[in-house]
């Protein structure tokens, strides 16, 4: 049991509620490192269509560089959540594809994309008067 689920149920014993606390190691902070990361998301994204060759990755991502690019494909992959397919042809054909767990994340993730489409202007107005 990590310890953020420790105090919230000493907290929850004594009729309290404990603010969450996102220590390292924590499970929360995990998840929220694993996917919270613009790059990331749109790399889900854009893989949630279907097979991507890695050009056609770096042309869907408009302003990631192609080091970021393949840093975050990498992690993708050792975290399990999309393949890296190599084709034995010169040049070399490689295609990303999510796994089963990277389509269930792109699905955990999809009341987000519906909840920013519904008030991504609610927040522009919010960010417009703040800077007046």
């Amino acid at each position: 049991m990590d310890s953020v689920t420790s105090r919230q149920q000493v907290a929850k014993a004594a009729g309290a509620v404990a603010p969450l606390q996102l220590e390292q190691g924590c499970t929360t902070r995990r998840v929220f490192d694993l996917v919270a990361d613009k790059w990331m998301l749109s790399i889900l994204c854009v893989l949630s269509e279907g097979t991507a060759r890695y050009s056609a990755l770096q042309r869907a991502i408009v302003g990631i560089t192609p080091k970021v690019l393949t840093q975050h494909l990498r992690s993708l992959e050792s975290n399990g959540l999309l393949t890296r397919t190599v084709y034995p042809v010169v040049p070399p054909h490689v295609e990303y594809e999510l796994t089963d767990l990277g389509r269930s994340l792109r699905q955990a993730l999809q009341p987000l994309l519906v909840w920013g489409e519904s008030h991504l202007d609610e927040v522009e107005q919010a960010q417009s008067a703040r800077k007046r």
